[in-house]
């Protein structure tokens, strides 16, 4: 697989995380399509089907990223649960 260039991977995540502060979802229809573009970009990028997990991997990527610090990762399962509620991991 073609791994994203650093740089435009922390391109992707700075206009992602951007346009989430900026409430993208609810703006114009040219803005949450942008926001889509984003996001679909970034899955492609990493190799990833959902933008939670290309964050992530997107994020693991870039220069000066612990990569054995997977705290994040093993925190995911439990947030799926539903009850939002952190557990440790195994």
């Amino acid at each position: 697989m073609l791994l994203a260039h650093p740089a435009v991977l922390r391109d992707l995540v700075e206009q992602y995380e951007t346009l989430r502060v900026l409430d993208a979802a609810n703006g114009s229809p040219e803005v949450r399509q942008r926001m889509d573009d984003v996001a679909y970009t970034l899955c492609v990028s990493t190799g990833t089907r959902d933008v939670d997990a290309a964050l992530i991997a997107a994020r693991h990527r870039l220069p000066g990223a612990r990569v054995e610090d997977d705290s994040l990762l093993a925190e995911l399962p439990a947030a799926a649960a539903g009850d939002g509620a952190a557990r440790p991991a195994a």
